[in-house]
């Protein structure tokens, strides 16, 4: 639990109430390799910080290929936001690429806590402001404007400890190409 409140407090300073409130509802949580946090079709109810593992966040497109949006290493949170936000059915699926050991907790009993304590608040809105607008913003422009050469060379350059941790398709799915246009790309490198 240490490395959660690490994390949470580069965020915000959260005061002694706060924390003892929300460690109440903290669960701890074990996936193996290849299982589901979420399935897509599935209401999400909590958010999960990974303590150590790795899982891919995934749609399936209509030609039936997996499209990866994002991978939570350690000392993410991890969380379908979007239909958490909304309560409705997701979109996306995430999935556990090695043994992971999470930290959840309900959503909405934290929203509560939220309005309750002014220091949670101001951590939900630092988080959400540097992970949900600025860096999906700085991903979608990448996306639609840099080659694949220069998508593999960002990832490269800011997770590399992802490189050895991934399989190939699995790079290529985030990246948006096949895996044989990859190890082109690799090889040029």
């Amino acid at each position: 639990m240490e490395e959660f409140w690490k994390f949470i407090k580069q965020y915000a300073v959260i005061s002694t109430a706060a924390q003892e409130a929300w460690q109440g509802l903290l669960k701890t949580q074990k996936l193996a390799k290849q299982e589901y946090l979420l399935q897509e079709g599935s209401t999400p109810k909590h958010v999960s910080f990974v303590e150590k593992g790795l899982l891919s966040y995934y749609y399936t497109n209509k030609e039936g290929d997996t499209v990866i949006k994002k991978f939570f290493p350690e000392q993410t949170l991890v969380a379908s936001t979007s239909a958490l936000l909304l309560q409705e059915p997701s979109k996306f699926t995430i999935q556990a690429l090695e043994e992971t050991n999470l930290i959840s907790y309900p959503f909405e009993q934290f929203r509560l806590l939220s309005l309750e304590f002014p220091d949670i608040s101001r951590f939900y809105i630092q988080y959400l402001e540097r992970h949900w607008v600025i860096e999906k913003e700085i991903g979608e422009i990448s996306l639609k404007y840099e080659t694949a050469g220069q998508r593999y060379a960002d990832f490269k350059k800011e997770q590399p400890q992802l490189l050895q941790r991934l399989k190939l398709h699995h790079i290529a799915s985030y990246l948006g190409i096949s895996p044989t246009q990859l190890s082109r790309i690799r090889a040029e490198l």
